[in-house]
């Protein structure tokens, strides 16, 4: 393991990295969670391809109080060392499909439905709204549960004298993002899943995340002043990087609020 991949990840008071691909760690409110966690080494991964290893390994991150788990049925999302890292964890929140699979310590949360965690901080506890995605198409077929592609959750994290963060899974529809803006209207910073994922084989090959230029139109719909792009890279079928990103958000006027840092580095959030 490379130096960056053993060295540990200092605590925050309210900040946000990117480990790489879509795997997120948020401190707030006295508490590390991570999302999406995926740690398994480049290479093939059934029908995907993983090109790069996340900067920080799960060793690193240290101890966890809570996973967020978009969705356990890609590995690009879910892989083998993240499903350990996630079981092992105190808690895992994520919908109620994949929480039937991952078993305990999964807690499923249907759209729109809570949970809340006491905070390290002292400051009470920290809300965890579960929020739609739409892994695909707006018009993609539906499978018996009314999903697209798969189950997938968002969620929005917020408490008492904290940032509202919003972390939207894998979810291409913009018109779901304009939902929770509408039902959220205060947030203050937002994990977009970007890339423009797309698999041939599946409706006709359009996104099945964010592209750029729909990751602008999500950051202005949610007018958050802070977006971390994630989900762009480390996987072979992501089509769009961090080049065609800051270019989308650009054209939108929307630079000042883009915080691309290195994977590994602190996003400091404030309210």
């Amino acid at each position: 393991m490379s130096e960056t991949r053993s060295a540990g990840l200092p605590r925050q008071e309210s900040a946000i990295t990117v480990l790489g691909g879509p795997t997120a760690v948020i401190d707030l409110g006295g508490l590390r969670i991570v999302s999406d966690p995926t740690f398994d080494d480049a290479g093939p991964h059934g029908y995907l391809t993983k090109t790069a290893d996340t900067v920080v390994g799960e060793d690193a991150v240290g101890r966890v109080d809570l996973v967020l788990v978009s969705h356990d049925t890609h590995p690009d999302n879910l892989d083998e060392r993240g499903r350990a890292f996630a079981k092992a964890a105190p808690l895992v929140l994520t919908g109620p499909l994949a929480a039937g699979r991952l078993g305990s310590p999964a807690v499923g949360l249907a759209p729109w439905a809570s949970h809340s965690v006491p905070r390290a901080d002292g400051g009470g506890d920290l809300t965890v709204l579960a929020v739609p995605a739409v892994h695909g198409p707006e018009d993609g077929e539906r499978d018996a549960d009314g999903n697209v592609n798969c189950e997938v959750t968002g969620f929005v994290l917020s408490g008492q004298g904290l940032p509202t963060v919003y972390v939207s899974g894998d979810n291409a529809s913009i018109r779901t993002v304009a939902e929770i803006s509408r039902r959220v209207p205060d947030i203050d910073a937002a994990v977009l899943h970007v890339g423009a994922a797309r698999v041939p084989a599946k409706f006709d090959g359009r996104p099945l995340s964010l592209d750029s230029r729909a990751a602008a139109a999500a950051a202005a719909v949610l007018g958050a002043d802070t977006v971390v792009p994630a989900h762009y890279d480390a996987w072979a079928h992501f089509t769009e990087g961090l080049p065609e990103i800051e270019l989308a958000f650009h054209e939108a006027g929307l630079s000042s609020a883009l915080r691309a840092a290195p994977h590994g580095t602190w996003v400091q959030l404030s309210r």
